[in-house]
C-alpha cells in the first residue's frame, strides 16, 4: 500500500483487499500506516523503512509493526517502548542484507539484533525478510537466497525462534524462483501490472493480470485553429494545417510529466491521436483533427491510460515514452486527480481533495473532469 497504493488510493484499495482476504499490508512510512488505521483498516501493517523512534509507542498501540536493520536504532527503539504492556509489544521484522545494498543486517550482526529484541520487554520478533535485487537474474537471486538461508540457519542455531519469513515480491512470485515461505509481498501485480523487467518474457499467470487503473478526461475546450498557430508554451508545436485542438484539464501538476510533451498519444472514439505542444502544469492539448465522424466536442471521452474500443495505452507504453518504469507512471498520479472506484455493479465511490473517504468509502463530489 506504499505510495498511496501505487497511486491508486491506499485506503480504498486496502479496504477492497482486506475484504478479499489479504493477511496484512506493507507501507513505506509510518504516516502511511497511520492513514490506513484512520481509514478503518484492521489487518496487520508492516512499515518497511525505518521510523522515528518517538513514534514507536504509538505504532505498537495501533498494532503496526516496524522493520529494523541498524543496531543503534534498534537499541533506541527498545528503550522507547520499555514501558509498554506485554499485550502491546511492538512487532519487529528484521531485514537481512543479502545484496540489495540499501538496508538490513549482515549475517554477522543478525544474532545481536535478535538478542536485543529478545531482551526488550516492549519488543517481539515478528518477522525475518529480505528483498531481491533482480529476480529475473537467476544467479544473483540464487546468491541472495543462499545468504538469506545462511542467516536463517545462524539465527536458529543461536537458539532464537524463527519468526515468519518473507522474500518474494511481484517478480519472484510470477517467476516462481523465490520460495513463498510464510509470506509474500506482491506489489505491482496487485494492481494488474507486470514488472517491466519481465515484459517480453514467458511469465506464468501473466494473462490473468488485469490493470486496475485507467485514466480518463473530457476536454474543457475544443476549437478550430488555422495553420501556423502555436500550441501551448514555447511553442514546440505549430499547426501545419487547419486543426481541431482539444484542451484537457491535466498536466504535470497531476503526474502527467513534461517529458511527454509531443511524445504521447491518447484515445478518442477508439482512435489514437497525438498530444501536441508542451505539457503545462494544468493542461495538455490533443490534436483531434483526424478523428472520424462529427467534430470532437467537450462531450467526448479521452483515455490517457487504459482501453477504448480495440486499442489500449498501458503503463508500460507510457513508461517507455518517458524513459522510466511502470511503477513511476502509476505512483506519479497526483492526489488532486479524482479517483472513481468501481465494483462489478458500477461506480462504488469517489475520492477528491475535498472528499476524504468516510468509513463506508462512498462520496458523491466531483471537482474536475479527470479521473483515474
Amino acid at each position: 500500500m506504499k505510495a498511496n497504493a501505487y497511486g491508486h488510493g491506499a485506503v480504498e484499495i486496502a479496504r477492497a483487499l482486506e475484504a478479499g482476504g489479504a493477511a496484512g499490508f506493507c507501507v513505506a512510512a509510518a504516516d502511511e500506516a497511520l492513514e490506513l488505521r484512520r481509514g478503518g483498516i484492521r489487518a496487520p501493517i508492516l512499515v518497511l523503512y525505518p521510523v522515528p523512534v518517538a513514534l514507536a509507542p504509538e505504532l505498537a498501540r495501533r498494532r503496526i509493526s516496524v522493520t529494523a536493520g541498524d543496531l543503534d536504532l534498534l537499541r533506541e527503539m527498545a528503550g522507547s517502548v520499555a514501558g509498554l504492556s506485554s499485550r502491546r509489544r511492538l512487532g519487529v521484522h528484521l531485514e537481512v542484507e543479502t545484496g540489495l545494498g540499501r538496508g538490513g543486517f549482515r549475517e554477522v550482526d543478525l544474532g545481536t539484533a535478535s538478542d536485543i529484541v529478545a531482551a526488550a520487554a516492549g519488543l517481539r520478533l515478528a518477522g525475518l525478510w529480505t528483498h531481491l535485487q533482480a529476480p529475473e537474474d537467476v544467479d544473483r537471486t540464487t546468491t541472495q537466497l543462499e545468504r538469506f538461508d545462511a542467516a536463517t540457519i545462524a539465527l536458529r542455531d543461536a537458539g532464537h525462534r524463527l519468526p515468519a519469513r518473507h522474500v518474494a515480491a511481484s517478480s519472484g512470485l510470477l517467476l516462481g524462483n523465490a520460495a513463498a515461505l510464510e509470506g509474500v509481498r506482491p506489489g505491482l501485480t496487485v494492481y494488474g501490472l507486470v514488472p517491466d523487467e519481465l515484459l517480453g518474457r514467458e511469465v506464468p499467470g501473466r494473462a490473468a493480470l488485469r490493470p486496475v487503473m485507467s485514466f480518463h478526461a473530457r476536454p474543457v475546450r475544443v476549437v478550430d485553429l488555422p495553420a501556423g498557430w502555436g500550441i501551448g508554451y514555447g511553442p514546440t508545436f505549430v499547426t501545419a494545417r487547419p486543426s481541431r485542438i482539444a484542451t484537457l484539464p491535466l498536466g504535470y501538476g497531476d503526474g502527467w510529466p513534461r517529458s511527454l510533451s509531443n511524445r504521447a498519444t491518447v484515445l478518442v472514439r477508439g482512435q489514437r491521436v497525438p498530444l501536441v505542444g508542451n505539457v503545462a502544469m494544468d493542461a495538455v492539448m490533443a490534436d483531434v483533427t483526424d478523428v472520424p465522424g462529427p467534430p470532437v466536442t467537450a462531450a467526448d471521452e479521452v483515455v490517457l491510460l487504459g482501453r477504448q474500443g480495440s486499442l489500449e495505452i498501458t503503463a508500460a507504453d507510457l513508461a517507455e515514452s518517458r524513459s522510466t518504469n511502470s511503477w513511476e507512471v502509476v505512483t506519479a498520479m497526483a492526489a488532486r486527480l479524482p479517483r472513481v472506484y468501481h465494483a462489478p455493479s458500477g461506480a462504488l465511490g469517489l475520492r477528491t481533495l475535498v472528499s476524504a473517504p468516510d468509513p463506508t468509502g462512498h462520496r458523491a463530489i466531483r471537482r474536475r473532469t479527470t479521473g483515474s
